[in-house]
């Protein structure tokens, strides 16, 4: 995630817990700050992401409890990522904004470095996708990354999201002026997607 989190409108409800082969994203709960605090306190974790590394277990729990409060007076919504084999929480993914008026929200994610380059933060991110596209007042759903982080921008490509293009120095974090990569997915380009991917398998299963 590259926005700070900040107050906005998202779906009444945020109880949906999404499953996919090796995950489970669901809300997130203060059992989790162990787990979160594991990955959080790694500086590889935090160096293309707006929050630093955490310094603490107390600090991560205080993070978690903001979090959790956040959703509850429907501000933003964060999902905990749950690695299914060891029930451990493993990373976020959630709204970053969301625009009402032109049915547009914004996706940031976090993982645990242990996992990275194994196709779980893809997984997360389709599954997530999948389930914002089933809610009616979304239309399109953006995501961005520092130029300097093009594994951001490879998660993705690979769920279907087009790369629109290059904000020059977008934002502020880390004591410098960022460049990032804007992408994006839209109702109509998705539904399209999962049809033509639908219609690849029956082809295979033939």
């Amino acid at each position: 995630m590259l926005k700070k989190y900040i107050g906005l409108t998202t779906p009444k409800d945020d109880s949906a817990v999404l499953r996919t082969q090796r995950l489970t994203l669901r809300p997130l709960q203060m059992q989790d700050a162990r787990d979160f605090h594991a990955y959080a306190k790694d500086p590889k974790v935090a160096e293309y992401v707006f929050w630093d590394a955490h310094e603490s277990l107390g600090q991560t729990r205080a993070i978690l409890r903001g979090l959790i409060h956040q959703s509850r007076q429907e501000l933003l919504y964060t999902k905990a990522i749950i690695i299914n084999d060891s029930r451990r929480m493993i990373g976020t993914i959630g709204l970053v904004t969301r625009d009402l008026d032109n049915q547009t929200a914004e996706v940031g994610f976090s993982l645990s470095a242990a996992y990275w380059g194994q196709g779980v933060m893809s997984e997360a991110l389709g599954a997530y996708l999948r389930y914002l596209f089933t809610l009616p007042d979304i239309n399109r759903v953006e995501a961005q990354h520092d130029v300097l982080n093009p594994a951001s921008g490879a998660v993705m490509d690979k769920v279907g999201m087009v790369k629109e293009g290059v904000l020059r120095e977008r934002i502020y974090y880390k004591k410098r002026y960022a460049s990032v990569v804007l992408y994006a997915a839209t109702r109509g380009q998705w539904q399209q997607k999962q049809a033509k991917s639908s219609a690849r398998t029956g082809e295979e299963s033939q």
